[in-house]
């Protein structure tokens, strides 16, 4: 029964050897204690505060981010919109040109079918007058009074000069 009924002595001794303890523990191992507790939760506020600038800085550079991206795709959106323009204005110069020149070419072709047709023209003159002449000569050196021989000489001249 003394362990459950402890005597006046036992209790005195444990209250001192309680009290020492508690003296020694608070003079020597409290401070140290409260001291790295303390350091502890300094460090912990230093890391939070790191990791919220850290937090800040990174919300930060995804701002920047995200505006040099738009930036990048405005610049990109206008290069390809003047890049249009310009193959824009080359195709466009191209076709003039490729008119003009059509135009230039039918311009010659219709000068040369002139040419042609004007020298066809002049040379059928040309071989109409020939053979008015022969068939002048030709009249003058026959006696055409009578109707007969006329028409004779027609067939005649007709039969001789090869038309084709």
């Amino acid at each position: 029964m003394e362990l459950i009924k402890p005597s006046f002595g036992l209790i005195f001794w444990m209250l001192l050897g309680f009290g020492i303890l508690f003296f020694i523990l608070a003079k020597f191992a409290w401070p140290v204690i409260t001291k790295g507790i303390a350091n502890r939760n300094k460090k912990i506020q230093d890391q939070l505060d790191e990791a919220a600038r850290v937090h800040a800085e990174l919300e930060n550079l995804n701002t920047k981010h995200e505006e040099m991206l738009a930036t990048a795709k405005a610049e990109r959106d206008e290069i390809l919109a003047e890049a249009r323009k310009i193959s824009d204005n080359i195709q466009e110069t191209a076709k003039l040109k490729a008119d003009a020149e059509a135009q230039a070419i039918i311009e010659e072709a219709k000068k040369a079918i002139h040419f042609e047709k004007m020298k066809a023209m002049t040379d059928v003159k040309n071989e109409i007058a020939n053979l008015s002449i022969e068939i002048a000569e030709k009249v003058i050196t026959e006696d055409l009074s009578d109707k007969q021989k006329q028409e004779r000489l027609i067939e005649k001249w007709v039969e001789e000069s090869n038309l084709n």
